[in-house]
């Protein structure tokens, strides 16, 4: 920043002072501009001389060329034509069986006869129309569909073709009666083929427009004329559609008779235009036809005119670039003067109005003024630029980078990295929801704001190097920076025992502060804050301030002081739900919870536990039929849940967000009669699962009968009559199995199952048998 201040200051100065310069560079800057000028343009100038008319000339005798090789190409493609009519007109398909041949009755012949005409038709682009007539007494005509001709009119125009004087031969005759103006170049011949008395013609009648775009070809640019003239007859094509008798044709015809020559090029003028015109003969059947192609001269010279301007415009921008050139050589030339110009600050002061030190004084006063300007700015912004560099530290952005570039960024924002150990403190308040109407929800940031400034004003007093960071969300992390091989501990237990002091009077919440092991490389701090973040979540879930040192090994506790998961409860809260007791699944929500978070309880074991109880009642809603992102609207109910870490923030989210919508979805899809009937039912099931119980034993127990009291059951609990009695069985055998030394006999007697089928059945669903499963909840 400062170094862009001060090349635009000496920019300003450089524009003050190049209206100062003198004589001697203008005289210096007006001899170079001619010795380095004058050369280049006598050069383009011989350059356009030499190459215009050679280049002119051999663009023409490309055209004559390019004329004569295009006219070939239409020759061989028109004889080419020829030869596939005659080709047809010798086939037998078309020999006098088809004279007085009745279509009609022997349609396969007829069909035959229509698909030949197709494939002639699509033999070549340039054909219309292929078709075949047959005269006499019913005149026939397949175009190339079968068509019998009732009218005089159409018959006499194709009996006109059957008698004319060769066999073959070219034509331009108009099919449309209607529009006798409207003709098509057209090839016939007679059928039989070699008949001295035909008695009907193939007919090939061509695209206008693709004969057209075919003589275009002959002319390869927009302007001008080309045509084809038939030399003993009326037969006349125009690529451009004009006239046979239009006043330019007419011009160009008088003046190849006159000529008298068979194939040639001239020059035409023509209403002021230039034209160069190409001619020859083409041989046709009986007869010879005669191309002319007629372009603008401009039009086959505009390369040369492109060359001539290309020629220009090198010239004026080698002389550009001489006078850049120039006033870049004077420029050097000039370079003590300028100098000295440049020091001197302006052209007036450099006129002596003012002395030349006291010029350079006042510039460099003013430089340095603009530098401590810049360094303000910079100590104002250095602060939010270390602390986004520290959040791309920490989350792990910066792991590309080695460790010298790391240390070297740091030691840009002023941190004293070389020989240092680094150390992460995790920082989190609890208890939000207990604060007596301090703070309230959605004040999160506001309360972290706060706990950050103390964070960062107790840090400065105990640490040398310290930064803090606000994630905003009740937590926050501090980066300290310490001598190697120092000890921290006096200093870490002081320092947390002021933050909580404080915290727990200024802003009446708790704190837990988790301290991680020095590290020795920078590379290593993204790997320390996710351990140190992560063993926050092992803090005890309970209201109170807490410290984890992570040099003490945190982790490793009394695996038997573990509380364990509530199953009971959790069956009980099911099953309220499911019955619709609305008051009693709050209460066993609430039990469920205070059980989980018992003395000794961590924070990841509760949270673990609520998402074990969360995907348990989502299971229950889907069972119920029920579709669960349907009741949620979408929502990621498990990440709401981890995101929470107090157990009545917990507790009323989980009433708010998961109880109350399904219990009004439930209320929604049973009554209460059916409700009470199938909780009566249940708590029969609960009381008596011991006995041999049935459906007709329950059914009787309720006061209905057993086909309303299965389907109600199924419809309320999402399971059949026999599959909740085997569940509940099931699951006090299970509870037995782990609480109790019981025999297994025992056991199956205890459930209301003899000891075999206790065995069977219990294998069956849950994969195991009751001893194996015994061993395995104990050894866990």
């Amino acid at each position: 920043m400062l170094l862009s201040a001060v090349k635009a200051r000496f920019g300003k100065m450089q524009g003050r002072t190049d209206g100062g310069k003198g004589r001697f560079f203008r005289k210096s800057l007006i001899m170079i501009f001619i010795v380095s000028g004058i050369p280049g343009l006598i050069m383009g100038a011989l350059v356009y001389w030499i190459a215009g008319g050679r280049v002119e000339s051999e663009l023409l005798q490309l055209h004559y060329r390019q004329i004569e090789q295009r006219s070939q190409n239409m020759d061989d493609q028109l004889s080419n034509l020829e030869l596939l009519l005659s080709h047809w007109a010798f086939d037998n398909k078309f020999d006098y069986s088809l004279n007085g041949f009745n279509f009609v009755r022997n349609f396969e012949r007829t069909q035959d006869i229509t698909r030949t005409l197709i494939a002639m038709q699509g033999s070549n682009a340039l054909v219309k129309k292929a078709e075949l007539y047959i005269g006499g007494s019913s005149s026939v005509l397949f175009n190339p569909e079968y068509t019998v001709l009732d009218n005089q009119t159409s018959s006499g125009m194709y009996d006109k073709l059957i008698h004319g004087k060769h066999i073959t031969y070219w034509t331009q005759w108009a099919f449309d009666t209607s529009h006798p103006d409207t003709k098509d170049l057209t090839l016939v011949h007679h059928i039989p083929g070699g008949s001295l008395q035909p008695f009907g013609v193939l007919v090939f009648r061509f695209d206008n427009e693709k004969i057209a775009n075919l003589l275009k070809t002959m002319t390869p640019y927009d302007d001008g004329e080309t045509f084809l003239l038939q030399n003993a007859g009326e037969l006349y094509v125009s690529a451009s559609g004009s006239a046979s008798n239009s006043p330019f044709v007419m011009a160009l015809r008088e003046k190849i008779d006159s000529l008298g020559s068979p194939k040639g090029s001239f020059f035409l003028d023509y209403k002021g235009t230039t034209y160069t015109v190409s001619y020859g003969s083409l041989s046709r059947i009986a007869d010879d036809w005669t191309y002319v192609s007629a372009s603008p001269i401009t039009s086959i010279i505009k390369p040369v005119v492109f060359i001539s301007k290309l020629i220009i415009t090198v010239s004026l921008v080698a002389l550009l670039l001489a006078a850049l050139l120039s006033w870049l050589a004077s420029r050097r030339i000039y370079l003590p003067v300028k100098r000295l110009v440049t020091l001197l600050g302006s052209h007036a002061n450099w006129a002596g109005r003012e002395d030349e030190f006291s010029l350079i004084e006042k510039q460099w006063q003013s430089l340095h003024k603009e530098s401590l300007e810049l360094n303000t700015k910079l100590a104002e912004q250095l602060p939010h630029v270390k602390d986004s560099f520290l959040h791309q530290l920490l989350q792990g952005y910066l792991n590309d980078y080695s460790e010298e570039d790391l240390l070297r960024r740091m030691e840009r924002f002023k941190w004293d990295v070389r020989n240092r150990q680094f150390t992460v403190l995790y920082v989190q308040l609890v208890g939000m929801a207990s604060m007596d109407a301090t703070f309230r929800h959605g004040d999160e940031g506001l309360v972290t704001f706060a706990a950050v400034n103390m964070i960062k004003e107790l840090a400065s007093c105990h640490f040398e190097q310290c930064d803090t960071l606000n994630f905003h969300d009740l937590t926050a992390g501090l980066l300290l920076i310490t001598p190697e091989n120092q000890s921290l501990a006096g200093a870490f237990e002081t320092f947390s025992e002021e933050l909580t002091q404080s915290i727990n009077r200024i802003l009446k919440m708790r704190v837990t502060i988790a301290i991680s092991r020095p590290v020795s490389s920078v590379s290593d701090v993204p790997l320390a804050f996710d351990r140190t973040k992560q063993a926050v979540s092992y803090r005890y879930f309970e209201n109170a301030n807490q410290i984890i040192d992570m040099e003490k090994d945190y982790l490793e506790g009394d695996e038997a002081a573990e509380p364990q998961y509530p199953f009971a409860l959790e069956r009980e809260l099911i099953q309220a739900l499911r019955t619709g007791r609305d008051d009693d699944a709050h209460a066993m929500l609430a039990s469920f919870l205070e059980a989980l978070s018992c003395k000794g309880a961590k924070e990841i074991d509760v949270q673990q536990g609520m998402l074990h109880l969360l995907g348990n009642v989502q299971h229950a809603i889907m069972v119920s039929g029920i579709n669960p992102n349907r009741l949620f609207k979408g929502a990621n109910l498990y990440e709401q849940l981890s995101q929470i870490r107090e157990p009545q923030r917990i507790l009323k989210w989980f009433q708010d967000k998961v109880i109350v919508p399904f219990q009004k979805e439930l209320t929604g899809r049973s009554d209460a009669q059916v409700k009470r009937m199938i909780e009566q039912a249940m708590i029969y099931l609960q009381q008596n699962y011991m006995n041999d119980i049935s459906l007709d034993n329950c059914a009787d127990h309720t006061g209905t009968n057993p086909f309303f009291l299965s389907k109600t059951f199924k419809q309320v609990t999402g399971k059949n009559f026999i599959d909740y009695l085997t569940e509940l069985r099931l699951e006090k055998a299970k509870e037995l199995l782990r609480e109790s030394e019981m025999r297994i006999s025992d056991v199956a007697d205890q459930v209301g199952y003899q000891h075999s089928y206790f065995n069977r059945i219990f294998k069956k669903l849950e994969g195991m048998t009751p001893t194996r499963y015994r061993e395995l909840s104990r050894s866990s």
